[in-house]
C-alpha cells in the first residue's frame, strides 16, 4: 500500500507541475480500462502457472454473488442509520455496491495476491457489470427522473447493458482459461509488456484526481467516515468470517476479501454525470474511500 501511495503521489505531482493535464488523464483512463486493463487479465489467463479447476471457478462466482446479496440489502440499510437525506441516499447505494474492482483492483490484484489471482479478479469485474447494467442503471434512470421531473427519462431494463468491453473481456479470459489456450511466446510477452503498465497508468490517473479535491467539501463530512468503517472495514471482515469455513482455497478467499475492500467505482460518477443526476456526494465519497483505502485494505487482509 505504501508503493501504491507512492505511485498516486507522482500522479499528484505531475498535475500540479502541469506535466499531466485533465484532458491527458482521461485518455490515459481510456487506456487503461480498455487496453491494459483486459490485457492483464488475459496474461493471467495464458500464464504457466497452476491453474485451478471448472469447479473453483464456479465456488468464485457463487463467492461474489454472496458479496452482492450482502452489499445491496446493506446498501439501503447503512444510510438509514447514519440519518441521510432520501435524496441523497441513492449516492450512498452506489458507494456501497460498486467498489473499484477494475481500474485500482485489478492491478493491486496482481501486485499484493499475485497473477494468480487474476482469474478470480475477471469474475468478480463479470458480476460487477451484471449488477451494475441493470440495478445499478436503473437506480440511476429513476433518480434523474425525481431530480429532473420536466425532463423524459426512459427506465430501461434491457439486458443489452451489459454487453460492454469490461463484460466481453472477463467472459474472453474465463473462456481462455478454462480451455488452456496456448499462444507463441511472442504473443504471450507482448501482451506481458503492455500489461505491466496498468499499476502504474492507473495510479497516476487517480492522483489526477486526487490533486483536484477540495478538501472542505470531502473531509468534513462526518458520515462518510462513519461509511467507510462500516464498508471497507468492517463488512469485508464479516464475510471473511462467513465465507471461511467453506473455502478451502485461501488465495480465492483473500480475492474475495480483498475485492470487498476496494474502494468507490468511478463509473457511477461517470453515469451520474451521463443521466445528469447530483454528483457531489459520490465524488467526495471516491476520494475519501480511496485515500483511506490505504490504511483499511491492510486491516481486512490482516484477518486472512
Amino acid at each position: 500500500m505504501i508503493i501504491i501511495f507512492v505511485l498516486i503521489l507522482v500522479g499528484v505531482y505531475l498535475y500540479k507541475s502541469k506535466h499531466l493535464s485533465n484532458e491527458a488523464s482521461r485518455q490515459l483512463s481510456w487506456l487503461i480500462v480498455n487496453i491494459t486493463n483486459p490485457i492483464t487479465l488475459l496474461c493471467a489467463a495464458l500464464s504457466e502457472e497452476q491453474k485451478v479447476g471448472a469447479k473453483e471457478v464456479g465456488l468464485a462466482l457463487v463467492c461474489f454473488g454472496v458479496m452482492y446479496a450482502i452489499l445491496i440489502p446493506l446498501a439501503y440499510l447503512i444510510p438509514m442509520l447514519l440519518g441521510v437525506d432520501r435524496g441523497r441516499r441513492y449516492a450512498y447505494h452506489m458507494l456501497a455496491i460498486f467498489g473499484n474492482v477494475g481500474f485500482i483492483g485489478i492491478p493491486f490484484a496482481s501486485a499484493v495476491l499475485g497473477t494468480s489471482s487474476l482469474i478470480f479478479v475477471s469474475l468478480c469485474g463479470l458480476t460487477f457489470n451484471m449488477i451494475f447494467y441493470t440495478y445499478g442503471i436503473i437506480i440511476f434512470q429513476k433518480e434523474a427522473a425525481r431530480q429532473n421531473p420536466d425532463r423524459e427519462t426512459t427506465v430501461d431494463h434491457s439486458l443489452k447493458n451489459m454487453i460492454n468491453s469490461g463484460t466481453i473481456f472477463a467472459i474472453i479470459t474465463v473462456v481462455v482459461y478454462l480451455s488452456d489456450l496456448k499462444v507463441p511466446d511472442m504473443v504471450k510477452s507482448t501482451f506481458t509488456y503492455i500489461g505491466n503498465c496498468t499499476t502504474f497508468m492507473s495510479m497516476v490517473v487517480l492522483g489526477v484526481s486526487v490533486a483536484q479535491i477540495v478538501p472542505r467539501e470531502v473531509f468534513t463530512r462526518w458520515r462518510l467516515y462513519v461509511f467507510v468503517l462500516i464498508r471497507q472495514i468492517l463488512v469485508p471482515i464479516m464475510l471473511i468470517f462467513i465465507l471461511r469455513p467453506f473455502i478451502r482455497n485461501e488465495l480465492l478467499l483473500s480475492t474475495v476479501a480483498v475485492m470487498s475492500a476496494m474502494p468507490a467505482a468511478n463509473l457511477p460518477l461517470m453515469t451520474a454525470k451521463q443521466y445528469g443526476v447530483k454528483e457531489d456526494m459520490i465524488s467526495a465519497g471516491i476520494i475519501l474511500t480511496t485515500l483511506t483505502s490505504i490504511i483499511t485494505i491492510p486491516i481486512v487482509m490482516s484477518f486472512l
